[in-house]
C-alpha cells in the first residue's frame, strides 16, 4: 500500500486540468481527495474517475475568492475526516485581456483574487489543525512565470505567480517548527483548458509537446510521498521542447 494510504486531500481547481489529474493520481495513492472548483458537474465527472481508480472522493463546490466560504468548506472537511493532511493549491486563472494597456481594474482584482488570495484563504483554514498535529502538507501551483518574468503571461498572472511563491517561502520559514512543508511547483507550458484563454492559443501540435496534466500529478504525488522531515521547498518543471525559450509564433510579442 502506498505511503498516503488514508491520508485526506483537498484540492482546488479540481475540475480539470493539473487540479483534476492531481486529485485521480492521488485517489490512486489510497488518499481520500475533496475536490473543490466552481462547477459541480465538472467535480463529479472528476470524482468518477477518482472511483474508477479505485479511490474515494467527495466534492465540495466553491469560489476560493470567496473567504467566508472557503473557511466553511474547510470547517466542514474537519467535521467529517478530523483533518487535512494535504492541501493542493491549483485554482488560477487569467484574462486574455492581460497587457498593460488593457487589463482592467475588475480583471486585475479578479486574478488576483482567485490565485492569490484564494490560496491564502485555503491555507489560512488548513493552518490550525495541522498545527496541533504538527504535520501538513501545502503544494501550491505557481507557474514557470512566477519564476521567470515574461511577456506572455501578463502583469496579473505574473505578480499572482511570483507572489504565490513568496508566500510558500513564508509559509515554510515561519511555520516548519511545526511539522508543515510547503512546496511551490513552477510548470513551463501544461495542456489544460486555461490555454483558451490567452490572446492567441497555441497550434494542436504545440499542445502535444507540452507537459501534460498527468506529469504534474505525478510530481506533486513524490512530493506528497517524501517523509515529514523532507521539505521540498520548490520545483521547475518545463517541456523538453521548452517554447516560453524557444519561442512560437503565438508568443510573440505584439506592438
Amino acid at each position: 500500500m502506498s505511503v498516503l494510504g488514508g491520508k485526506v486531500a483537498w484540492i482546488t481547481g479540481a475540475g480539470s486540468g493539473i487540479g483534476e489529474a492531481v486529485a485521480i493520481e492521488l485517489a490512486r495513492a489510497g488518499v481520500f481527495v475533496v475536490l473543490s472548483g466552481r462547477r459541480a458537474e465538472a467535480l463529479q465527472l472528476t470524482a468518477t474517475k477518482a472511483a474508477e481508480q479505485g479511490g474515494k472522493a467527495e466534492i465540495a463546490v466553491l469560489d476560493v475568492a470567496d473567504s467566508k466560504a472557503v473557511r466553511t468548506v474547510g470547517e466542514g472537511i474537519a467535521a467529517r475526516h478530523g483533518r487535512v493532511d494535504i492541501l493542493i493549491n491549483s485554482a488560477g486563472i487569467n484574462t486574455p485581456k492581460r497587457r498593460w494597456g488593457q487589463v482592467s481594474a475588475e480583471d486585475w482584482d479578479r486574478v488576483v483574487a482567485v490565485n492569490l488570495s484564494g490560496a491564502l484563504y485555503c491555507i489560512s483554514a488548513v493552518l490550525p489543525a495541522m498545527r496541533r498535529r504538527k504535520d501538513g502538507l501545502v503544494v501550491n501551483i505557481s507557474s514557470w512565470f512566477g519564476r521567470y518574468d515574461g511577456y506572455l503571461a501578463g502583469p496579473a498572472y505574473n505578480a499572482t505567480k511570483h507572489a504565490m511563491a513568496a508566500m510558500n517561502a513564508s509559509l515554510n520559514i515561519e511555520e516548519c517548527v511545526n511539522g508543515i512543508r510547503g512546496c511551490v511547483i513552477y510548470p513551463g507550458e501544461v495542456a489544460t483548458p486555461i490555454l483558451a484563454s490567452r490572446p492567441v492559443p497555441p497550434s494542436q501540435e504545440d499542445v502535444e509537446r507540452m507537459l501534460q496534466p498527468v506529469d504534474i500529478a505525478r510530481t506533486v504525488r513524490s512530493v506528497a510521498e517524501q517523509p515529514p522531515h523532507v521539505c521540498i521547498n520548490e520545483i521547475v518543471i518545463s517541456p523538453t521542447w521548452n517554447r516560453l525559450v524557444l519561442g512560437g509564433k503565438d508568443l510573440e510579442r505584439k506592438l
